[in-house]
Parts: structure tokens; sequence; C-alpha cells
């Protein structure tokens, strides 16, 4: 996919000067809230303001304190795609900027408050731009990954009746397949410079659009984004979330899991279609000031990954566990990362071998974390914590997180349960609001007093919190309760494994049995299958409880393209099952 705008060529245009300051009605500008007002609401010290807008509450408190000289040069976004092209805006540019942006939605796209927007875009600086304008407009963002099939835009259009779609070149055929059956669709967004019928041009329009634009009085509990969430049965769940949960619910998050300051260069890998690139690369990374790095990168390469981290001064690396497991298979030390300082990785849980192999090799810990796009981050392993090797860590402020049985009782240390928050008379504002027109499914994750994520784990006397795995990814077979990280992580100990899936099959006697998808590294590629199945069988039975090994296993030369191990699962798991 060629880059959609030239941008050294227009950069005269983007980087035009940001118009004046705007705060909310609610908040005179002589008293803002600030970073230690989000953290207090946070910590439930202070209560939730009635009206909070990110745009104008925090980006344009930035953007001031930049005129002020309060915050360091350090860009506010910092883009590049490894063919020499570069983008760096300033909170004032990145301001004025998506205040253009914010013209041509609700202008030329007719768009009004609380209109639904399906954005489709990849890891670009218009991402950005559009999710800020949203902000500003009041609009609802839907963000949706690139690999999304016809299908898949289909449902999300219908079931959210979007009023307009902002898209990208390679989604073009399959907007233009499905969008007869869109009623409510209004408007189709091009981010591109080819032209394409029926669609508007967003780089024309914005070039023509006014950089002049007040910002909505949004409600701290108003529709913010949707993010549609996959279920162990049915049509994704629309899990919608407020202008605060975002907004302001992440900001003890980026002090202490992410441990930034405005000086921090964060380099956050998530695509731009998952909630953790609204965690970690806009709202608590923007909430203190730091800059966010994007690498283009449209398909990982570790050699690419490896020379950034060289090239660039990135403070801050978040990747999933996967990418990782990649990485420490090459000669790390050879490399000198210019001034990485803090690692962390989530997404699915981190073998206790590959932070081992990261920390000898480049002399980094790895802080894991653990969330769900409906609550965020759940537990982690901050800053200055013990880190237990396996473990997620400890639960995190404001939650009070349990482990309970299926009656919703507390279970003690070391029993195996269900991953839960304890809740009070009032839901925590930074919760999602509700799975859309879907009342029952919004009434399942609470059981007693608590919120259910559906994950099972332990908690050990030291109140650390142990992934056993995903509800629906539990394997039983002949009675036993089998988690398929466990067996992962068994795997990838042997010098064989480079990557695995674990999933359960059908088996006529047992009900369903483990099976592992493995690739090989390369000095096992030649070696005969059968034999190196009965070493990787019984190295997991020396690794870990015998009952857990793999009875079938099948070499693979990937595993499917998805950074996480818990959609590898589901896809592979349906077509153990025929279900795909």
């Amino acid at each position: 996919m060629k880059i959609f705008f030239r941008y050294q060529t227009f950069r005269f245009v983007w980087l035009t000067k940001p118009s004046g300051q705007r705060f909310h009605k609610s908040h005179p500008p002589g008293a803002p809230l600030t970073l230690a007002d989000f953290e207090a609401i946070n910590r439930c010290e202070r209560s939730l303001p009635k009206n909070f807008n990110f745009a104008g509450d925090v980006l344009d408190q930035w953007s001031q304190k930049e005129k002020t000289r309060e915050r360091p040069a350090n860009p506010a976004l910092w883009w590049v795609n490894g063919k020499g092209d570069e983008v760096k805006w300033s909170f004032g540019e990145l301001g004025s900027l998506s205040r253009k942006a914010a013209n041509v939605l609700t202008k030329p796209c007719g768009l009004e408050r609380g209109d639904r927007v399906a954005v489709i875009l990849p890891r670009i600086p218009e991402w950005w731009l559009i999710s800020v304008a949203c902000m500003r407009t009041g609009l609802v963002f839907m963000p949706g990954t690139t690999q999304l099939t016809a299908k898949d835009i289909l449902y999300r259009l219908r079931a959210s009746k979007a009023k307009c779609i902002v898209a990208s070149d390679e989604v073009i055929p399959a907007v233009e397949s499905i969008v007869s059956e869109c009623p409510d669709l209004k408007t189709k967004l091009l981010v591109s410079p080819h032209s394409q019928n029926g669609w508007l041009s967003f780089p024309e329009l914005f070039q023509t659009a006014s950089a002049e634009h007040s910002c909505v009085e949004t409600g701290s509990q108003e529709p913010m984004a949707i993010y549609f969430t996959s279920g162990t049965t049915g049509s994704p769940k629309m899990a919608q979330h407020s202008q605060s949960s975002l907004g302001i619910g992440y900001a003890l998050c980026g002090r202490y899991w992410l441990d930034l300051k405005s000086t921090d260069i964060i380099w956050n890998m998530s695509d731009t279609g998952w909630i953790k690139a609204a965690i970690g690369s806009m709202f608590s990374s923007w909430l203190h000031g730091a800059c966010v790095f994007v690498h283009w990168m449209a398909q990982f390469d570790t050699d690419t990954f490896l020379d950034t981290l060289t090239t660039y001064p990135i403070t801050t690396l978040c990747s999933a566990p996967t990418v990782y497991r990649m990485l420490v298979q090459k000669d790390l030390k050879r490399y000198k990362f210019k001034k990485l300082r803090h690692c962390l990785t989530g997404g699915e849980p981190l073998n206790p071998e590959v932070l081992e192999q990261w920390k000898v090799q480049t002399g980094l810990e790895l802080y894991e974390g653990y969330g769900q796009t409906e609550v965020g981050i759940i537990c982690a392993n901050q800053k200055g914590q013990e880190i237990k090797p396996g473990s997620m860590g400890k639960g995190v402020l404001p939650y009070d997180v349990q482990i309970i049985d299926e009656n919703g009782n507390i279970l003690p240390p070391g029993k195996e349960g269900e991953i839960a928050l304890r809740l009070t008379s009032t839901r925590p504002f930074c919760f999602f609001s509700e799975y859309v027109d879907n009342p029952e499914k919004t009434a399942a994750t609470i059981r007693g007093n608590f919120y259910v994520t559906g994950d099972r784990g332990v908690m050990d006397s030291d109140g650390y919190f142990w992934f056993v795995g995903r509800a629906d990814d539990v394997i039983i077979s002949s009675g036993y309760r089998i988690g398929p990280f466990e067996v992962e992580s068994a795997l990838i100990e042997h010098p064989a494994v480079v990557e695995s899936a674990v999933v359960s099959s059908p088996d006529p006697v047992r009900g369903e049995v483990v099976k592992a998808f493995v690739v090989l590294s390369a000095p096992f590629k030649s070696s005969n299958p059968e034999k190196l199945t009965l070493e990787l069988q019984d190295h997991v039975k020396k690794s870990t409880a015998p009952y857990k090994y793999p009875r079938k296993v099948e070499f693979v030369k990937e595993l499917p393209k998805t950074i996480t191990g818990k959609i590898k699962r589901n896809v592979l798991r349906d077509h153990e099952w025929g279900r795909i």
C-alpha cells in the first residue's frame, strides 16, 4: 500500500499555526482540570466532573503548556514509515489539524453529535486526526482493523447504524460489496491520494477546511467510542465507552504501569483496531504529555523493529508477548538501543522463558499487564514492584480484584476460579457503559457484587495473579481442566519451538484433547515429524503435569496472522471443530 499523503510536500499546509486555546464552559481557563485531578478521580478521591472532553480538557491544555514552555519540546506524535517519510506534530499542531478534520466531518460529511463513525485505517497519522476530530465534534468513533472482511464490515455497519465510514484504499472493495445493504450509512470518506467514485476525498476536503472549530461540551458519561469484542458464541458485542472511561480512566495506568513522563517517547505496537492502541497510543500517553511514536510497518519484521529501536530515542516500548518471543530468537546483544528504559507487554500471558531471555539479552525487565476491552487494565507488574515470572502482577487502582467461584464467593489464595472485580454501590466510571442493544449480555457480566471477566486465574498469598486461561479456552479432557498457556509455556522451552498455539480438539473417547500447532525453528524443520512429536510430548510431560501433554501435534509454517494468543486460539479452535 502506498503512503497516503506526500507528507513532505504537504507539510507547509498541514503544520498551520494552531488556532486559539479553548476550554469548556464548565472549566474556566483559570481553573482547568489537571493531571493530579484526573489521578484523584481514578483513586476515587474526587468526583467525576459533569462535563469532560479529552480534546478540549487534555490535548488543548498541553498545547497551552507548549506555548508557556511548561512542556519539553518533544512532539506529541512522531510517525515514520521506514521509507524516509516522517511526521512530527506538536500538541499545538495536532490541535489545529484536528480542528480542520473536525470541520470535514461536520460540514461536507454532514455528521452531527452522537452519530457513529466506523474508522478503518492502518497506522497512519490520519487515524489520530480522525479520532481526535470525533472527540471535538461529539461523534462516536468505532475503530476497526484493516483485516476485517466484507462480512465483518457489514455486521459492524448494520449493528451500529453507522452514519459514516472512514477507510483506506485496501478496504474499498469490501465496503463497496456490501454498502447497498447498509441503509443508515450516508457518507463514505476515503483517506487516500486517489479518488473513488461515491467516496468523499479526505485530503481534498482537509486542505480547504478551516482550522477554526469550537470543541463541543460533552458530558463525562456521554458516549465516545464503541469497540466490537468477540464472545464465545454469537456475533461480536458492541462495548461502548464514555468520554471519561477512556479519557480519564487511564491516568494511573500511565503513571504506574507505563511509567510515563512528558519527556518520554512511547512506541506501542498495537493495531489501530484494538483498544490497546487507544490506551497506549493516545489516552495514557497524552494524559501525561508523552510523545507517541508510530512506525507504519504494515507487516511485522524483526530486523525493522530492532533497527527502529537503535535509530530513534524511544524510551518506552509496549508490545504483545508474541513480538518478544520473536525478538529473543535474535542475538539482541548485538543491538544498542538508543534510549530504551521501560518495556511492557500485554494482550496475552507472557511465558517466563521469554521474560528471562529478554532480561538476559537486553538487561531490561518486561512489565506485564492484564486487562479487557470493557474495563481497561486490571492487573499489572508496576515499576518498583517485584516481578514474579509468569504472573500478571497485582490488581491496580481503582479495582478490587478477586478470584471467585461460580456462586460469587471469594476463593482463598491458590484456588483457581474466575478473575472478578468487586463492585461497590456505584458502577466505576472507568467501566464500559454497556453492550449496545444487548442488555442481557451487559447484565451477564455481573455476578452478585462482582464484575466477572470470563477469564480464569489464581491469586497467590502475596496478592499476585496468575492467568490460567479464558473460560472458553480451558480444555476439559477426561475430567481434567487444562489451561492452554501452561502447555504453550512448556513447549516454548524446547529449542525446536519458535511459537505454538494450544487448543482443544474433538476426541471420541475423552470428549476433547489437547492439540498443539507448532512453528519450528530452522534447525528442526527437516526433522522426522513422528520422532519430533514424541520428543515434544515427552518434554511437556516432564515440564508440567503429564495429563496436560498435547496428544495431537501439527507442525505449521506460521500461525494465524494476529498479534494475540487469544485470537490465534479462537481461529485455530474454530477450524479444529469445523465451525469455519
